[in-house]
């Protein structure tokens, strides 16, 4: 994948360990800090449209999580909470002060969990089709069993990094119907190949169990004191819309936008709409100087 437009690739060592991060804006402009999903993500495949849309009023940086894009593997099991201590991290070595976050999916979780924690740090928080809204594990026992079969989960990574009509498939399964494009299929594709997946199934077998999910911020959420925005693709086949609806109305300052014939993966199913919902978001809650 190419570079989107106007950032370039840095790379931050905490403590050994390397971490790639896309940047793009003025340092003098306020932070805004992109955390990806799981799975065949990076901060390339995820955020490519919403850096350039930020970039012109924001210091943008998108990170890639360890085991994903170009940063190191995990230095041991890879949990929610280890995310969040390596965002915690990053934001100290490069001196982020008090960025908004937008974390999509897994990204959500990571950016809810910092938030939480660290309420004063955060000016504004986006949550796209976040984990940890709910307690159920999409597919039920059979979902959490087949995270328990790592040679069934290694070999569908291997054949998608072979086949182009597999990772068609990929796409097909993440976003709503009709929103497959060829450029964000073989953008998996390549991505398959470069990425063993050891991370992405190493996260699952130690967040999902059969009983639920180990992250789960529901009781939480009122005490989630920054200003929050759900969005949430309607027709998403792995975490129901309605935990959106139902975290909106916990968090004590949020607005949430339901997206129609939208999926999973909204900043590649409906990347304009979701640039324009942030945009106005941080500029409500982040004035920038014109």
């Amino acid at each position: 994948m190419q570079v989107p437009h106007g950032a370039t690739r840095r790379e931050t060592t905490l403590d050994g360990l390397r971490i790639s991060s896309l940047v793009a804006g003025e340092p003098s402009d306020p932070s805004v800090v992109l955390v990806h999903g799981g799975g065949l993500d990076s901060a390339e495949l995820s955020w490519c449209e919403l850096i350039p849309a930020l970039s012109d009023d924001y210091r943008v940086y998108a990170v890639d999580l360890p085991g994903y894009g170009d940063s190191d593997p995990p230095e041991r099991v890879p949990t929610t909470d280890y995310y969040v201590r390596v965002l915690e991290r990053f934001l100290d070595a490069e001196g982020v002060e008090s960025p908004a976050l937008v974390g999509a999916s897994l990204g959500g979780a990571i950016s809810l969990g910092y938030a939480l924690e660290h309420p004063d740090d955060v000016s504004a928080l986006v949550a796209i089709d976040s984990y940890g809204l709910g307690g159920s594990v999409p597919g039920g026992p059979l979902g959490a069993l087949f995270v328990r079969l790592p040679r069934l989960s290694e070999w569908s990574w291997r054949a998608t990094a072979r086949s182009r009509t597999l990772a068609y498939f990929a796409v097909r399964a993440i976003v709503a119907y009709g929103n497959v494009r060829r450029r964000v299929v073989d953008e998996v594709y390549e991505a398959a190949a470069e990425n063993d997946g050891s991370a992405w199934r190493a996260f699952q077998r130690a967040e999902v169990g059969f009983t639920g999910p180990r992250t789960n911020y529901v009781d939480r959420l009122p005490d989630l004191a920054v200003p929050t925005l759900f969005v949430h693709g309607e027709d998403d086949r792995f975490v129901p819309s309605a935990w959106s609806v139902r975290a909106g109305s916990l968090v004590p300052d949020a607005e949430v936008r339901i997206l129609p014939e939208c999926g999973h993966w909204p900043p590649r199913e409906q990347p304009q709409r979701v640039n324009s919902l942030v945009r106005l978001f941080l500029q409500s809650n982040m004035p920038v100087d014109m």
